[in-house]
């Protein structure tokens, strides 16, 4: 047998791997061989007699757990066998904490060891209390929308939007036992989640030629129960392509990506998002868009498991509670299922699914016969997005001047004035008033 994610090969033993032992201890448990090398070959070991005494106890005084040790035999030549099962309490030698992932140890710090203990006793990070966190900071338009779903869904009881408040978040699992509320509830219906959880927002960027070419972004703020639907309605009116069809005289827009798809995309982004880390990022390109958000795999998942049928494991239990509740989500780990399925019936390619750079990476390919070929290479109204966005704002904000609409797309003022020349050969916009005073104007 190769080493794998429950097996590992020693030549000799060493008290140093009590490590090991720990780290198979806190995964799924394992076999450790001494006395095979690490092509699998049995070399055998010297002192079995003592060994056989020493190692139990070596593994109860330091990690407190009881191992099972067999001398084994082949061809005459002698080796032990060390089998330990997977500990229902986290198991630490000398007070750090070890964990057994594929074929090599790890040893848990920070956040990685934060969750874990947290899933040795139960919870999710978003089970903990909010310090500092008041009713004050609940926003009651999102618990009314969130109502208004999961009445729609037949996931709660009609009756539920009558009680108070406190009721209300009691009932949906978001108060702690000292009833504080939970990091979920202020993540779902906070007033400012990012007041608390910096990493609680969602970017939006538009790349042109390469990483370094930023022409406007997004930033979306709020309770994330209503995020999906903001990021979705600035996609399809700002940065995605709808082209128009007609069948008969009926105009029909139609989105270019799978809206329903790209939906599930970004509920998975929000409820599996680990949000002590950095921002949900969607960049979108000419051919493609990338959504990162960080946040790990269940344990023993790889990508492959998520393209298969799986067992639903959330990064985060109660908020994935909450948005089943609200009938975003399904409770059977089908999330990539519909995405794939998605992209399928509408005969674009299958969207790439990778771990990278501490978390999910999402890459959504674009119809290249929609997508836009940017901002130098065209002026035409409808394939030139920067250009548009331009027109669309001095139209609904006249007179002003290139700060202030470089700010309201969250570019540079160098891209608006690259824009202002396109516009103005195309005599859409003019220059009124002095040099001082004036803005710009729509034709």
């Amino acid at each position: 047998m190769k080493e794998s994610q429950n097996i590992e090969y020693k030549e000799i033993w060493k008290d140093e791997y009590l490590k090991w032992v720990a780290g198979f201890a806190n995964a799924t448990g394992g076999k450790i061989y001494i006395g095979i090398n690490d092509s699998g070959e049995i070399v055998g070991i010297k002192n079995i007699k003592k060994l056989l005494e020493d190692i139990p106890n070596k593994i109860v005084h330091s990690l407190g757990i009881v191992a099972e040790i067999n001398n084994l035999e082949k061809n005459t030549i002698q080796y032990l066998e060390i089998i330990i099962t997977p500990s229902s309490v986290p198991i630490s030698y000398k007070g750090v904490y070890y964990l057994r992932s594929g074929s090599t140890k790890q040893e848990l710090k920070g956040n990685a060891l934060h969750q874990f203990l947290l899933k040795r006793i139960g919870k999710s990070w978003d089970d903990l209390p909010c310090e500092n966190a008041t009713l004050n900071d609940i926003d009651k338009k999102a618990i009314a929308y969130f109502f208004r779903k999961a009445t729609l869904s037949n996931r709660i009881s009609k009756h539920a939007p009558d009680d108070d408040l406190l009721t209300m978040l009691e009932n949906l699992n978001l108060l702690t036992e000292g009833v504080k509320l939970k990091n979920a509830a202020i993540l779902l219906f906070g007033k400012q989640p990012a007041k608390f959880f910096p990493g609680a927002i969602f970017k939006i960027g538009r790349f042109i030629s390469s990483d370094d070419d930023l022409r406007y972004q997004d930033i979306i703020e709020g309770n994330i129960i209503e995020m999906a639907n903001k990021v979705l309605d600035i996609l399809k009116n700002k940065y995605l392509m709808s082209p128009i069809q007609y069948e008969g005289l009926q105009r029909i827009e139609t989105l270019e990506l799978p809206e329903d798809a790209l939906r599930e995309a970004i509920f998975n982004a929000i409820v599996h998002k680990d949000y002590t880390g950095a921002p949900i990022q969607l960049s979108v390109y000419n051919h493609q868009l990338m959504l990162w958000n960080e946040g790990r795999l269940p344990e023993g998942f790889t990508i492959q498991t998520l393209l298969e049928k799986h067992p639903s494991i959330p990064y985060n239990k109660t908020i994935a509670d909450i948005f089943f509740r609200a009938g975003f989500i399904e409770a059977w780990g089908r999330g990539i299922s519909k995405i794939i399925i998605g992209f399928t019936k509408a005969k674009l390619p299958i969207p790439d699914f990778e771990t990278k750079m501490g978390g999910i990476l999402v890459t959504i390919y674009r119809n290249n016969n929609n997508s836009n070929e940017g901002v130098n290479e065209g002026v035409n109204e409808g394939v030139n997005e920067g250009v548009n966005n331009l027109l669309g704002l001095i139209k609904s904000y006249p007179g002003n001047r290139t700060p202030f609409y470089a700010d309201k797309i969250s570019t540079s003022v160098k891209n608006i004035e690259r824009w202002i020349q396109i516009l103005k050969k195309e005599s859409k916009i003019e220059f009124k008033g002095s040099s001082k005073k004036g803005g710009y104007y729509a034709k």
